[in-house]
């Protein structure tokens, strides 16, 4: 395992630049209407809950899956006809983007599971690990970053960070709110994955800031600098550091 330093976060970023500023320019304008695309998420509670009715309210449609099927099946019924419930394996198969939010621990198990199901799809992960919680996998991710780790899991996914960094009342609390909207930070290493995310981010309500490739994603997890800001995109840039 090769531990992310300050030094070796600087070669990614560096080596990431060109890249970085064309997702830049994908991260600007308006959401263009994709509302044909699916979402499954891989758990219902504040996380999965919260992020489906951003994107239900924006007119996508979702299905939501839990260890409790009824569970997902309640977490469904409050957000209406465009939510539905199933099983992990259903709602990965369903989604043209697939969430995991789940605690980190989860994703080792998941990624026996699902990983099949989920290979060429776009794999958005706002998980984050703490090691009161989470055990051996927190000590890994905080070392070799959160986004490379959920990626060793899920091999041919087209995994993206974002939804991870801010609290989920303060997403609720500020989902489109006067401008300058609150900025979410976003990191992927494919840029149409990436793109898609950054549509996903502003159709809910905020405005993505896209930090670089997945390796960068280091930069808004716990203990990164980007961590539970509530900035506007201006402002994230500068705490970041990044153009």
């Amino acid at each position: 395992m090769t531990r992310i330093t300050r030094r070796t976060l600087g070669t990614l970023l560096v080596g990431s630049l060109p890249v970085l500023t064309r997702r830049a320019a994908l991260a600007t304008g308006p959401a263009p209407e994709r509302r044909d695309l699916k979402i499954g998420l891989i758990g219902a509670g504040q996380v999965g809950g919260t992020l489906a009715g951003l994107w239900v309210a924006a007119g996508y449609h979702v299905m939501l899956s839990a260890r409790s099927e009824d569970e997902a099946r309640e977490a469904a019924a409050r957000l209406g006809p465009s939510a539905s419930a199933g099983t992990p394996a259903q709602a990965a198969a369903y989604g043209d983007v697939v969430v995991l939010a789940v605690p980190f621990r989860a994703i080792p198990s998941l990624g026996q599971q699902l990983s099949g199901v989920v290979k060429g799809k776009i794999l958005l992960d706002p998980s984050n690990f703490y090691s009161f919680r989470d055990g051996a996998i927190a000590a890994t991710a905080a070392q070799d970053g959160a986004g490379p780790t959920t990626s060793r899991y899920f091999p041919g996914a087209r995994v993206v960070r974002a939804f991870n960094s801010i609290d989920m009342s303060v997403l609720r609390s500020e989902a489109r709110r006067a401008a300058p909207l609150l900025a979410v930070p976003v990191a992927g290493d494919d840029p149409a994955a990436v793109s898609t995310v950054a549509d996903l981010v502003r159709a809910a309500g905020f405005d993505p800031v896209i930090t670089g490739n997945l390796a960068s994603s280091v930069l808004f997890q716990p203990g990164g600098p980007g961590f539970e800001v509530r900035a506007n995109a201006a402002e994230l840039r500068s705490t970041l550091g990044i153009r």
